[in-house]
Order: structure tokens, then sequence, then C-alpha cells
């Protein structure tokens, strides 16, 4: 796992970039948007507290407070740019609508890592949490549940869409291969993600009921191999667990890489990434 500086460096670099190549986000975010929908039509209060974790540049914010008119958010986020970057679209999109001083009277943006921030958090405090794209980033997913479970007041829930094990199978499969090709050890680039039935496990063993998740398999095209890396580096996630090679052997290691994953993953115009889409809902029982 990238250390949290590395990640507060790689979004802060990439919040100018992020929304431009984030659909499968945006995807995600629709979805969470449907399971959000469902919870609160099961006689939901109609004047939440919600707490969002990652709130990038603040697009599922957006849905969830124009959904909700009566509710209280409380946004977070690990990068401070991005933060900038939210604040910035609810100004844009309420001043032309008339609506900033209403907005801004119920939603908050705090700059900070949720893991050590929802630690000191107050109990009680949330009917709702709901984070999109973001679970996949925690360096103790465990421990950070059952602070999010203390949170939670009786009956509320917790909801949120992460990436699963078959995400980037294509990139993983060609660079073992590259690997394999020099002689070398493979290694894994990007992150590890958690099974569904992982996540389950997790989330009952802190306290969680009622635990249910959806799964999508969702293919996208990219022109090339190295169109998709610039992509995926342009939304800041571009961490890797492997052990950083420098100068020549680099080069050759992507090189064959790339030439792995057009050979193999190749798509009419372009090549196959795979997103493994999660969405996870978990009760705070009463």
């Amino acid at each position: 796992m990238a250390g949290k500086k590395a990640i507060q460096r790689q979004f802060n670099r990439s919040s100018m970039t992020y929304d431009s190549h984030a659909g499968v986000q945006r995807t995600m975010a629709d979805q969470l948007m449907k399971s959000l929908l469902a919870y609160t039509n099961k006689g939901a209060t109609n004047e939440p507290n919600i707490l969002e974790i990652g709130c990038g540049t603040g697009a599922l914010t957006q849905m969830v407070v124009n959904e909700w008119l009566s509710a209280t958010v409380t946004s977070l986020d690990i990068a401070s740019e991005m933060i900038k970057a939210a604040e910035q679209r609810f100004l844009s999109a309420n001043h032309s609508a008339g609506s900033v001083n209403r907005v801004s009277d119920r939603i908050s943006f705090i700059h900070a890592d949720i893991e050590q921030w929802a630690a000191d958090a107050p109990s009680s405090s949330y009917d709702l949490i709901v984070s999109n794209a973001c679970f996949q980033w925690l360096s103790a997913p465990r421990e950070t549940l059952g602070h999010l479970r203390r949170l939670l007041r009786s009956g509320g829930m917790l909801i949120f869409a992460t990436f699963g094990p078959d995400t980037f199978r294509e990139m993983h499969c060609s660079f073992h291969e590259a690997y394999r090709a020099w002689g070398m050890e493979p290694q894994r680039h990007g992150l590890s993600f958690l099974t569904p039935l992982e996540w389950k496990l997790a989330l009952e063993e802190s306290g969680y009921a009622s635990v249910n998740y959806e799964r999508t398999i969702q293919v996208e095209k990219y022109a090339s191999a190295r169109e998709f890396l610039h992509s995926v580096k342009a939304m800041g996630a571009n961490a890797s667990e492997a052990v950083p090679l420098t100068g020549l052997s680099l080069r050759r290691l992507f090189t064959s890489m790339y030439k792995e994953y057009e050979e193999k993953f190749s798509l009419p115009d372009g090549v196959a990434a795979t997103y493994d889409l999660l969405i996870i809902q978990a009760a705070a029982s009463c």
C-alpha cells in the first residue's frame, strides 16, 4: 500500500485532470446513488446527517446534496486540492442557481485522513456514511470499519463503492509475463483489492449487520496500453506494490508489458481494461 503522503501527492497533482478520466468512477457514483435511494425509501430519516469519505472533486457530494434537500453533509478528503475542486464545484453550480447560502449552511468540507479522523470523531453522529472509489486506499480497513461503525447511529447505514480483485486483470497478467520474459520474479503493479467475501467478513467482525453487496464487471476500451496507464495516472491511481526499478530495466519491463498487453487484450481500435465494481451495504444494528 502506498504511504499516505504519496497518496496525497498523487491526488493533489491529479485534481485538475481527474474528472476528464473518471468515467468509471461516475458509473460507480450512479450505482451508489441507486443503493442510497433504495435505503432511504425504506423509511430512513428525511433529514439525515451524512458523512462522505473521499469526496474527490465533489461529484457524488453534489448528487447527495441535490437528492436530500434537508440533509447535513460532511465531506472529507485526504487531498487538499481535491477539497478545493469540490468547493469550487459547489460555488459554480449554486451561485448560478442563486442558492449559495442555503447549500453552504448544510455542507462542510474537511481536509483529513479518514483513518485518523474517524478514530477521534464523536460516536453516534451519522445516519448514513457513503464513499465512492476510496476504500481501496485504506491502510487498515478492518480497524477503520470499526471506527465508522461507532460513528453510525442505531439503524444507520454504511454504503460504499470500491474496486474488486479482477480490476486491471489485463495489466497484471501483462506485467507478470513481462517479468518472466526478462528472468525476473513477477511483482504486482497497482493495489491489491479485497474480495466481496473479505469485505463482508471484515464488516461482520466490526459489528455490522445485514451486509450485502452487488458486483459488476465493466470492460473499458483505451487507444493503447500506454494510454490506459496514462489515464490511470491522471486519476491519481498510480500506486504500486512493486519494488521500484530504474533505468534500462524499467524501460525494458514496460516495453515488454505494452507488447504483451496489446497482443493479448486487443479490441478493435484499442485495448481492454477490466474494472471489477463493488457496491457494499452494511447496517448498524438497532
